[in-house]
């Protein structure tokens, strides 16, 4: 047992490790590196600036990079896509790209279940079982990540939903006071902080770049997988090329996305009593049961006839 808490233990560790690697810092990396070559009176050489990284940088980092192009060769187009699209869902976390993202699904598996074997194997008892727990526990590592960023892509569904009317209410006042629909997504990328406003600035971007707006925006679709938000490029794109007033649809689009959020409100509030019925019956009424009839149970089983029936 305090080999098998060890083991988990060792397990939780590598996970937060790995994980806080990837994870992105607040400081832009590059102005931190700019601003150390600016202190320094004197050039730094490449060894002194490789080694002023730090130890995941250096060693942790290139090395799941290395395994990645590996596994990269061996795997097939379809699939590259597939998790690439899911992770554009997800909106990128980690900064990881879809090699990385699947070499991540064999290590946890590796983890799970090679660290669950050799711990079986160390305290004894039966091969056949241990066996059969390591390759569970091989297939849970395995499907953990792509569990996790399920549920990444669903959070942030949900978050881009929610966002949804306040931006459109945003882009219908500034197309009716008069700002181009463009203009308007700058606006709104401006004016808040959250996914949403996130993926409008991208599509500025992109159109800057060259891009043809309405392919911006059905790439945005495509990125968010939310079917208000894919309703909703395909009227701008229907206005836009049918000659629509652009303020009108938006206008109709904001209205029906007010709509459906207090429909999904009220369709939440009527699960939550179903929802409630779990958690009443399998940790409030037993605690309840318990608190009622423990005295009585204990004056029954001390009374004589308690004795008797015990006896």
């Amino acid at each position: 047992m305090i080999l098998a808490i060890v083991g988990i233990v060792v397990l939780l560790a590598v996970i937060l490790v790995v994980v806080g690697i990837n994870m992105p810092r607040s400081d832009d990396p590059i102005q931190e590196r700019l601003s150390e070559l600016t202190i320094s009176d004197e050039p730094m050489s490449l060894e002194e600036l490789e080694l002023s990284q730090d130890f995941g940088q250096r060693i942790i980092l290139p090395f799941f990079d290395r395994i990645g192009e590996l596994s990269q060769r061996f795997t097939p187009q379809a699939t590259l896509e597939s998790a690439r699209l899911r992770l554009e869902m997800a909106g990128n976390p980690m900064q990881m790209n879809p090699a990385f993202f699947l070499m991540l699904r064999f290590v946890f598996a590796v983890l799970f279940g090679g660290i669950l074997f050799l711990i079986l194997a160390r305290t004894g008892g039966n091969w056949l079982q241990g066996l059969g727990i390591s390759l569970l526990f091989l297939l849970i590592g395995f499907a953990f990540p792509s569990l996790w960023l399920s549920g990444r892509i669903k959070a942030r569904q949900k978050a881009v939903f929610r966002a949804m009317p306040d931006a459109l209410d945003l882009l219908t006042i500034s197309v009716e006071a008069g700002l181009g629909f463009d203009a308007a997504m700058a606006k709104v990328h401006e004016k808040w902080i959250n996914e949403l406003a996130l993926e409008f600035g991208r599509v500025i971007q992109e159109i800057r770049l060259g891009k043809l707006r309405r392919d911006a925006l059905r790439d945005m679709a495509d990125r968010l997988g939310v079917a208000e938000m894919s309703s909703f490029v395909a009227a701008v794109i229907q206005s836009e090329q049918l000659g629509v007033s652009m303020a009108k649809v938006l206008r109709i689009q904001s209205d029906q996305m007010r709509v459906r959020r207090r429909q999904m409100a009220e369709e939440e509030a009527h699960k939550a009593p179903i929802k409630m019925v779990f958690p009443i019956a399998l940790l409030i009424f037993p605690s309840i049961m318990i608190i009622l009839l423990g005295p009585a149970a204990m004056l029954l089983l001390t009374s004589p006839m308690g004795a008797i029936l015990g006896g």
